[in-house]
């Protein structure tokens, strides 16, 4: 069936365009939708699981992982099913289906009224929110696995024998558009994120920025169709991959019934397929699962380079991306990569690589890859040098056996405090730097008043406001929030000390009538310039303020306030919580230095992979290649969820420390292995042409005839010692 369906003849003469076959125009346009689809979804996933589905990080880490995991697992299955079963052509058609409705799937998962019952902004039933947005990662990781080992080999179907210079132009457009996609989508889809939007209420627009990723997956999708009767599809072939399986397979049973003694051993325990499998195959094998041996340490290189758009995502979350004429979002720094990777593959390969040959340095591939992985190391230890300044600004908040306090004077003068063993002086109008955190009940003494204890509800944060309740002074209480705000934004609430209510307003946010000493609920409000205004009656004052990243602030409407032209400069802001003050940019160093390894590791891995391993099992290697990447997310989940660090940055230097005990056994595994030519190796067991193979009978004929009967046993001994050194010969080999 797949073969009638793909039957057509591989050497039609298809329309050209300079050159090239126009069905590869479609497939180049495909994969740029596709990417950016794939892309621009992942870059926003972890801050929708903790943001929107309110996972803490180490589980928005651990399903992260666990995603990109299947999606390096699922390739084996899209290739055996193309090379078997339905064909190229076909598997990428259902596949993107599948693809498709996975997407859309993981948009409506994202819309937060459709749970909406109270139309608070808040989904009421989060459980119908992660089961659609399981459902669709799944279908995700199906689709886009399936497809990433057949599209760019269908590319190269479409090529004739005499067109190679053409099919190698195609390879290089149709990476550069993988490229392009993959740099567009992380930069598009954080902004769309940032956007507000809602039916009934306005949020971060999570639907839109996995909207757009799945409309782009059905233009991939009517596009590749739109060709369809351009393309050259070639009917299936068998997969490599079975056969291999299934040699390697054969291999270990055998050896397992011949355990027993008496029988004798075999040099490599490949050998005990060749009951049932040629010997050009297995030799194939055994140069094959020599590299394959070697990729055991490489999926700790994956662990690590992964985590951009995890970890280091989150990490951006608490850092300030104002680079003067552009905001950056914290997803967005992961544009860093592919930016640099455009710009370092051309130096690393016309410039470094000749520089350190003219030293006369032997910088073979496996040293490279080691040299990748020592890179990547640095990365982290960087991310960790970075992360260690950026907890020294953050507030420490109290644990579940604790509580905080902060106090405001909002009286026009200075007032004596003393909490528990703290003592200070409050000026008017102003507030303690910071918050005092006690453990259990104190007793707190305001002027000359009486004293009072206080026990402060665990796990919380309170400000208590000492106001003017003649002829005594009184305290009220309010509560605080317990976190840094969340995406960046700041949080703003105005304390009216004012004789009577005020109306409050941020653009279309009213914080309501704010009563007399009273304080207004918090509103979250986005980095940048903020405006207020302030109105009683027919009056209005309007309030400025710069806005950071992070930041939470009570501001302080004294009882002197008057409305007039300087009527601003009378309010009084509090500090709850300080602005993230580490500049994003710090994160271009660690950026940089997983990209460089990144570069040395990963291309010149897969290329000396193709060089070692023989020309029809390109596609075993390849497969391997993206199995350790699939269980380099594996051992990611697994740290995240088994290991209990209490600092983040002691996770980065433990991925470190793991990746550099790695590549010195890997280094120790490339010092002893021997690089080979599998083409001399495959000419061993090539077939003979027929007039060899007669010249050899009639050789071995008249041999026959001028030995004697009684050398019989000696040229029997003779032939098997030949034999046995042969066998010997091509085992090594």
């Amino acid at each position: 069936m797949a073969g009638k369906e793909e039957g057509k003849d591989p050497k039609k003469n298809s329309a050209t365009v300079c050159g090239f076959p126009i069905s590869i125009f479609f497939i180049v346009v495909n994969e740029f939708c596709e990417r950016f689809s794939y892309y621009g979804m992942r870059a926003v996933l972890v801050l929708y699981f903790k943001y929107f589905l309110r996972w803490d990080d180490d589980f928005a880490t651990t399903i992260y992982h666990t995603f990109v995991a299947l999606c390096y697992l699922t390739p084996i299955l899209g290739a055996i099913v193309a090379d078997s079963w339905l064909g190229k052509f076909k598997t990428i058609v259902y596949l993107s289906i599948v693809y498709t409705l996975g997407q859309v799937v993981l948009a409506v998962s994202a819309i937060h009224d459709i749970t909406d019952a109270n139309r608070d902004g808040t989904p009421d039933n989060l459980t119908v929110h992660v089961a659609l947005s399981m459902v669709g990662l799944m279908l995700i990781a199906l689709g886009t696995g399936g497809i990433k080992p057949c599209v760019a080999a269908f590319g190269g179907d479409q090529f004739q024998d005499h067109q190679e210079k053409q099919r190698g132009t195609f390879f290089s457009i149709f990476y550069l558009s993988i490229n392009a996609g993959s740099l567009l989508s992380t930069v598009i889809t954080p902004i769309l994120r940032a956007q507000e939007c809602g039916i009934y209420t306005q949020q971060k627009c999570y639907s839109l920025a996995f909207g757009v990723p799945a409309a782009l997956m059905v233009v991939a999708l009517i596009v590749f169709i739109v060709g369809s009767g351009m393309y050259i599809k070639t009917p299936p072939q068998g997969n490599i991959m079975v056969k291999v399986c299934s040699c390697i397979g054969f291999a270990i049973k055998n050896r397992f019934r011949h355990r027993a003694a008496e029988f004798p051993k075999r040099t490599h325990w490949m050998d005990w397929s060749e009951e049932k499998y040629d010997k050009l195959l297995i030799a194939q094998v055994k140069m094959v699962l020599k590299v394959l041996f070697l990729y055991i340490p490489l999926p700790m290189f994956w662990a690590l380079f992964d985590q951009q758009g995890s970890r280091w995502t989150l990490q951006a979350t608490t850092m300030d991306g104002n680079f003067g004429i552009l905001t950056i979002q914290p997803d967005q720094m992961q544009t860093v990569n592919p930016i640099l990777i455009l710009a370092l593959v051309p130096i690393v390969e016309s410039a470094i690589y000749p520089l350190i040959s003219k030293c006369k340095i032997n910088f073979t591939p496996l040293r490279r890859m080691t040299v990748g992985m020592l890179f990547a190391a640095l990365a982290f230890i960087a991310a960790a040098l970075v992360q260690i300044q950026i907890d020294q600004t953050l507030p420490k908040f109290p644990s579940s056996t604790e509580g905080q306090v902060k106090f405001i004077n909002m009286d026009n003068s200075s007032v004596d405090v003393r909490a528990g063993t703290n003592a200070f002086t409050l000026g008017a109008f102003t507030a303690n730097e910071d918050y005092l955190t006690f453990d259990e009940p104190f007793v707190l003494e305001v002027g000359l008043g009486g004293n009072e204890q206080v026990n402060l509800e665990k796990g919380s944060r309170v400000t208590m406001v000492i106001v003017q309740d003649k002829p005594l002074l009184e305290t009220l209480l309010f509560k605080d929030i317990t976190a840094k705000p969340e995406q960046g934004a700041n949080t703003i609430r105005f304390f009216n000390g004012f004789g009577s209510a005020l109306n409050v307003t941020f653009g279309d946010l009213a914080y309501r009538d704010i009563v007399a000493n009273n304080m207004s609920d918090y509103v979250d409000l986005q980095q940048g310039p903020a405006r207020f205004r302030i109105q009683s009656s027919a009056e209005e004052c309007v309030y400025n303020q710069d806005l950071g990243f992070g930041s939470s602030y009570t501001l302080l409407i004294p009882s002197t306030f008057t409305f007039g032209p300087n009527c601003e400069q009378s309010i009084r802001p509090v500090v709850d919580i300080r602005p993230n003050t580490i500049h994003m940019a710090w994160q271009i160093p660690q950026y940089f230095l997983i990209t460089v390894g990144e570069v040395v590791f990963s291309v010149t891995g897969l290329e000396f992979s193709y060089s070692q391993a023989p020309s029809n099992m390109k596609s075993v290697l390849q497969a391997g290649w993206l199995l350790t990447v699939a269980v380099g997310n594996i051992i990611v989940l697994i740290v995240a969820e088994a290991v209990t660090l209490p600092d983040q940055w002691a996770e980065y230097i433990l991925f470190a420390s793991l990746l550099l005990v790695v590549c010195f056994i890997f280094a120790v595994m490339a010092y002893f292995y021997t690089y080979i030519d599998p083409a001399k190796i495959e000419a061993q067991f090539a077939p003979k042409d027929p007039e060899e193979k007669e010249k050899e009978k009639r050789k071995s004929v008249e041999m026959t005839r001028k030995d004697s009967v009684e050398h019989s046993k000696e040229d029997r001994r003779s032939s098997d010692s030949s034999a046995n050194e042969e066998e010997t010969r091509q085992t090594r080999i």
